[in-house]
């Protein structure tokens, strides 16, 4: 039983990659993947729990390919973490699936009710990624979730007007504008730390010659 309900789930995330939620209704999508409403029913109980693996599958498939990018690939061929995901993104493999994705994130935005669960496990899993991918000195929840709202309103922006070259050098825009600010967070702390430097025989100075001046 457990096989058959994984190769409807399968053959159901196929039709929608293709086909898309918005008009999703069991009798098409059953007679495209060769069964029956009542079996989808059977299997997966209502279209919202059927939706709620598809989302929480599509997911998986998404996440482990994208932890499979290597950073170490990343650095020979001098390409940024971020430049190295989009990259991926764009792929004819995946980029149908992230449609997919971004599709089902908006319907359980409209029906946190039945979605709640899954928008709070897509966003804490994402995290994790982005931020472990950053460089130590920018780890950070704040750096993380900065660059995953660039990165998915780029996205958003190339499904709804194609228009990849733009978005591309949008993306590599911000990617520049990181690496001055990371750049500027790791001279930071130097300068910081010769002004104090400097800062401390004047201050003992000063507290010499009020002693003297008391004297």
């Amino acid at each position: 039983m457990n096989a058959r309900k994984d190769e409807l789930l399968n053959a159901t995330i196929d039709y929608l990659a293709q086909h898309g939620v918005a008009d999703l209704t069991l009798r098409p999508l059953s007679a495209a993947i060769g069964t029956s409403a009542r079996l989808i029913i059977f299997h997966f109980k209502s279209k919202e729990d059927l939706l709620m693996e598809v989302m929480i599958a599509v997911q998986a498939r998404l996440r482990n390919s994208l932890t499979s990018i290597s950073l170490a690939d990343a650095a020979a061929r001098q390409i940024s973490p971020m430049k190295l995901f989009w990259n991926w993104a764009i792929k004819k493999s995946n980029f149908p699936y992230l449609r997919l994705l971004y599709e089902m994130h908006f319907i359980a935005i409209q029906n946190r009710a039945v979605y709640q669960r899954f928008l709070d496990h897509t966003s804490f899993s994402w995290l994790e990624i982005i931020e472990g991918y950053l460089p130590v000195e920018m780890r950070s929840k704040t750096v993380a979730t900065l660059c995953g709202a660039v990165f998915e309103g780029l996205v958003i922006e190339l499904l709804s007007t194609e228009d990849i070259d733009r978005t591309t050098k949008a993306l590599d825009h911000f990617i520049e504008m990181l690496r001055h600010e990371w750049g500027h967070v790791k001279e930071n702390p130097v300068k910081k730390k010769t002004a104090q430097s400097a800062g401390k025989p004047a201050k003992s100075a000063a507290k010499s010659s009020k002693r003297r001046t008391a004297d």
